[in-house]
């Protein structure tokens, strides 16, 4: 028997103290990982695998003053005996033999097992210190972010190659196996990242792969959501926070860092304002949504799948049409001249090179928010003025161009619409698609397929618009499938049966007015801020209507070339002036005013399917209102007007009622107002879906009335509980905590407060999933029989689409007339085609700048070509040409604008700021003014100035007017005195047209003099009067404009300034001065330059003067 233990002495613990089973710190892991990949060694045959290893060992008697210092773990380990300490020595002593990382070395506790000596058991503080450092730093590491995952992955590894290492180990490895604790499971928490996308952005990413050209807002929940590239995108035109993430779609390795896309969100209510934002910037946009609710996806069987998403809706500028209108175009806001077009081009060698190149082009231009469709084929030269004029015209906001085309051709669409501050006023999109060699055929077919199946009524009305889509020219046909093609894509393609708005943009029944003359006339937007304020549009825009408005600026653009029409439209404008303020007339103005919607673009929404509830109740509630303004008219004569533009346009009105009456007689107006698609229809006009699904609804909440007793019962009380609704949670029972013993155990527990506790039952829930389900299909249904109804009147679209033309027609004669109504407005008389050229302007004024100078225009009289003979001046022949000169700014070049908007004004049926106007009617307007460059094309002021005066030249006929502005300019004195001579003697002789010619070139009027035409003057030289005043002394050109000028500029008093007053007042004559120092002086040139300047005029007039001279002497 043993004898009492004696205190044992102090000493250092060994490493195997640190192996307790409570102890959790990686350290433990990382020895036993080290155990593993210990070399195996041999175990004694009785040595028997036990779990005890992992605990700390029996100390000795010499160890047992180390007991004292933890006595609860002596307490709770139990002696095993020497084995133990063996077991764990040995995993001790195999860290000095196991091959750890660089890391793990650093930080391992190697300590041999203490000797029986002291100088081995004990080990001096310092040491001691340092290794409680080292273990200090250890743990502090362990808190870096990546540090747990890394160390995870060694362990795996090791773990891995241990068990190759193991594999003919004996019994003692496996022992030493046993002993290990199991590794954690690694639970991959929810939302963790794992490096892959997730299923709903794969889904994104396989719509994504289809349109790569499309931006797209992909419906998530109860956001729209951006990503990748996209959502940079959005982030930059939205100002919104961009997520970052991955911006490629593809597996490129500079992402590969990356697991998740970039993102950007919007509340689902601002999708229309975000989605026209990104359109009007010119970007392709598609919506991605969810087409599968919450509810039905719940009973279906794929609910543990996403959502499945469609691309449903796909727009750009020139196709964005849905349920809250159309984009707000430049031309409506800001001024620009945007028209909305989407316009289609395709282009084929004719023949020639060089100067010489000749195009021919085809066009197809279709405005979806009207129904508008304008198509062309025609030659151009290689100078595209037809071109430029046709884009000018239309103001498409979108481009698609089939095939290739010239290098010409595209620069000057690039020009056009490459830029902010472009001629449309906007940016505009161009998109491009291949042109097979086979195209002209393949289109043919398409085109013939496609109206194909709108002929099987075998009616008159099919048969004849298939006749007139085949008959189109070969290049408008490419256009036009390939426009099918596109517009498919946006659902648009039914545009195209509206065939009765097919308009060839050339006919003649309309004036061709070039681009150059729309913007050197400023029709459409002044050239100073090329806003609306300042232009011919701004003055004459009196109307009341959207549409009206539309229909003003095309009858600006188009003057007519019938002057049936042109008669019947002044006539009727001239009757609505006669009719000012009374009842009739009031009473047009009145419904017009009244009409607050767009009815077209409404109308073209309905027969697009994108019409929403409150839309389509204003539109038809105001159709009904204009159908009853006239519902008595039965023949024009109920009308009270004579006119039959008039009288045709009132009538068209009342047809319209009993469709407009028959449709809303199925709708609930209060619910219409407020977007309620459930109440929408009256009860007996409710499809037998909707019905079926509302029955079923009021059946469910039925059974939840019943179950109320139910759930009372089991709660052990005789009333019925009553449901409550708490944070949008319909039917819960409360039920309060002291009661919380009688719940039964099914029901479940929603929410709750200190007092209370609420529930769904099963039955509740299992009824709350069956309305909802019910709730859906009802949605569905009525979103179904909507689109029904839409259907219906879209069918009816023709008569309707004719009664909105007819108010629109109407506003614009009313605009007219109110121009009229101003003061010293006339009526303009029209000579008969069979008279030659002939235009008279008696007290004429500019109709644009009488609005915005403060003191009025100067008025003006004129005569050119050949006066009937009942005219005052038949005896004296006016000529077909005006020689103007002038000083500089003495309102020249304003005098021949106020001219040509004047026969502009007159051709469109308006009234004209004049006393009295004669004319034959024109074929065109040619202008030739101000300098510019051409840089994209690499041409010089005077390049532009003669290839402009080029195609004039070529284009004018005997019946057009031509104004040209100070031609040669560009060049020396000498070549450009030659070119202007010549080209005015070419117009006059050649050409024989009406023209006004300005130029600085006074000698000039020595040839204008020479020219005859039929026995008669051609050119008549007039200048603009003006006065010049020399200290006290003043002269007045007089009106042969001669004398009175070379008297004052004959005066050698050179100190003095000379003034000139301008009198802005035309006058026969030649001004032989253009006095430019005096513009110079006003532009505040340096005295000392005006100085130089005067003395070198005055050397070089007298130099001059010698050389002529002695010219006459020789």
């Amino acid at each position: 028997m043993a004898g009492p233990s004696r205190p044992p002495e102090k000493k250092q613990a060994s490493i195997s103290s640190f192996f307790t089973p409570r102890n959790t710190s990686p350290l433990v892991t990382l020895s036993q990982n080290a155990t593993k990949k210990a070399p195996p060694k041999a175990a004694p045959a009785e040595s028997k695998p036990s779990k005890t290893s992992r605990k700390r060992p029996e100390p000795r008697e010499d160890d047992s003053e180390y007991e004292d210092d933890a006595p609860r773990d002596a307490k709770r380990r139990k002696p095993n005996g020497p084995s133990a300490t063996k077991d764990t020595e040995d995993a001790v002593a195999s860290l000095n033999l196991s091959s750890t990382s660089s890391r793990t070395e650093r930080y391992a506790l190697n300590s041999s097992r203490p000797s029986q000596g002291e100088e081995e058991n004990e080990e001096d503080a310092a040491e001691r210190k340092k290794k409680e450092e080292l273990h200090r730093k250890f743990v502090k590491k362990l808190g870096h972010p990546d540090s747990m995952f890394n160390y995870r992955q060694r362990r795996d590894t090791e773990s891995a190659a241990a068990v190759d290492g193991e594999g003919g180990e004996g019994e003692g490895g496996g022992g030493e196996d046993e002993d290990e604790e199991p590794a954690p499971k690694t639970t991959k928490k929810k939302g963790s990242k794992t490096g892959k996308l997730t299923p709903m952005e794969l889904q994104f990413l396989e719509i994504k792969r289809k349109h790569m050209d499309t931006l797209l807002i992909v419906e998530v929940g109860y956001k729209f959501r951006f990503f990748g590239e996209d959502a940079r995108i959005a982030a930059r035109e939205l100002s919104i926070v961009c997520i970052p993430g991955k911006f490629r779609y593809d597996e490129h390795p500079s992402e590969a860092h990356l697991d998740r896309f970039a993102s950007a969100s919007i509340p689902v209510h601002r999708l229309p304002v975000h989605a026209k934002r990104l359109v009007a910037a010119g970007h392709k946009v598609g919506v991605v949504r969810q087409i599968e609710t919450a509810a039905l996806k719940k009973a279906g069987d794929n609910r543990n799948a996403p959502f499945v998403r469609k691309l449903t809706n796909v727009y750009t500028k020139g196709t964005y049409i849905d349920e809250t209108g159309e984009l707000d175009q430049p031309g409506e806001t800001m001024g620009g001249s945007a028209g909305g077009y989407l316009l289609c081009l395709t282009e084929a060698p004719a023949k020639g090179m060089g100067a010489d190149e000749k195009v021919n082009v085809g066009i197809i231009a279709v405005q979806p928010a009207t129904g508008d469709i304008i198509y062309d084929e025609f030659e151009d030269g290689f100078m595209r003025r037809e071109i430029e004029t046709r884009l000018l015209h239309i103001s498409p906001c979108e481009f698609l161009i089939v095939g290739d085309l010239s290098k010409a051709t595209d620069k000057l669409i690039q020009h056009l619409s490459g830029s902010s501050t472009n001629v449309f006023g906007d940016k505009s999109r161009v998109e491009r698609v291949p042109k097979s060699k086979t195209m002209a055929a393949e289109a043919y077919s398409h085109v013939t397929d496609f109206y194909a199946g709108k002929t099987k009524d075998n009616d008159e009305r099919s048969t004849a618009l298939l006749d007139k889509v085949l008959k189109l020219p070969e290049a408008v046909m490419i256009c036009l499938s390939a426009m099918i093609t596109h517009l498919t894509e946006y659902g648009l393609q039914h545009i195209f049966d509206l065939t009765k708005y097919f308009q060839s943009f050339s006919t003649r029944q309309h004036m061709l007015i070039n681009g150059t003359t729309l913007e050197s006339l400023e029709v459409y937007r002044n050239a100073t801020d090329h806003s609306e304020k300042g232009s011919l549009l701004w003055a004459l825009d009196k109307t009341h209507t959207r549409f009206g408005q539309r229909l003003l600026r095309k009858w600006i653009g188009r003057p007519l070339l019938d002057q049936q029409r042109l008669e019947e439209r002044v006539s009727a404008v001239e009757e609505l002036l006669d009719n000012q303020s009374t009842a009739k007339v009031d009473k047009l103005v009145g419904m017009l005013k009244s009409i607050k919607a767009d009815l077209e673009r409404s109308l073209i929404r309905i027969y697009y399917g994108k019409c929403t509830r409150p839309e389509l109740l204003s539109t038809l509630q105001t159709l009904q209102k204009i159908s009853l303004e006239y519902s008595r008219v039965k023949t024009p004569a109920d009308t009270g007007f004579t006119s039959p533009l008039l009288t045709s346009a009132i009538m068209n009105l009342p047809s319209i009622n009993p469709v407009v009456l028959a449709h809303l007689s199925k709708i609930n107006a209060e619910a219409a107002r407020k977007d309620d698609k459930y109440a929408f229809f009256l009860e007996q006009h409710e499809t037998e879906d909707i019905s079926e699904h509302k029955l079923g609804i009021a059946a469910v909440e039925q059974d939840l009335d019943q179950h109320r007793s139910e759930a009372a019962k089991d709660l052990g009380k005789k009333v019925p509980v009553t449901y409550v609704t708490v944070a949008g949670i319909e039917y819960l029972i409360e039920v309060a905590n002291t009661d919380l013993k009688r719940v039964p155990a099914s029901w479940a527990k929603i929410s709750g407060t200190k007092k209370v506790s609420r529930f769904h039952t099963p039955t509740v829930l299992r009824l709350i999933a069956e309305r909802d389900q019910h709730k859906e299909s009802l949605a569905s249904a009525c979103d179904q029989a909507f689109s029904d109804l839409l259907a219906q009147i879209a069918s009816e679209y023709q008569p309707l689409r004719d009664a909105v033309s007819s108010l629109s027609t109407l506003d614009c004669l009313l605009s007219l007339s109110t121009v009229a109504a101003l003061p010293g407005y006339t009526k303009p008389t029209f000579l008969p085609s069979s008279h030659p050229s002939f235009l008279s302007i008696t007290e004429g004024r500019h109709p644009i700048a009488e609005h915005l100078l403060p003191n009025g225009y100067i008025p003006f009289s004129m005569s050119l070509g050949t006066s009937p003979p009942s005219s005052p001046s038949s005896d004296k022949q006016p000529a077909l040409a005006h020689l103007i000169t002038g000083p500089n700014m003495g309102g020249k070049s304003s005098y021949t604008r106020a001219v040509a908007l004047l026969v502009l004004l007159a051709q469109i049926g308006s009234f004209v700021p004049a006393t009295s106007m004669t004319l034959t009617l024109s074929d065109a307007i040619f202008t030739r003014m101000g300098a510019r460059d051409n840089l994209f094309k690499g041409e010089s002021t005077f390049m532009v100035e003669v290839s402009e005066t080029a195609a004039i030249l070529r284009q004018a006929t005997s019946r057009s007017l031509v104004v040209l502005d100070e031609l040669g300019r560009g060049t020396s004195t000498h070549d450009g005195r030659a070119i202007a001579g010549a080209v005015l003697e070419y117009v006059v002789k050649e050409v024989g047209c009406m023209c006004l010619f300005v130029t600085h070139y006074q000698d000039l009027a020595g040839l204008a003099e020479a020219i005859v035409v039929d026995g008669r003057r051609g050119v008549e030289c007039v200048h603009m009067r003006f006065a010049s005043n020399r200290a006290s002394k003043s002269s007045l050109a007089d009106e042969d404009g001669e004398v009175d000028a070379m008297d004052v500029d004959g005066q050698e008093e050179g100190d003095e300034d000379e003034e000139i007053t301008f009198l802005y007042d035309l006058a026969p004559g030649v001004a032989h001065r253009s006095y430019g120092l005096n513009v110079a002086r006003l532009a505040r040139i340096p005295r000392k330059v005006l100085e130089v300047a005067k003395r070198k005029s005055r050397e070089l007039e007298e130099s001059v003067e010698m050389l002529l001279g002695m010219a006459e002497q020789l």
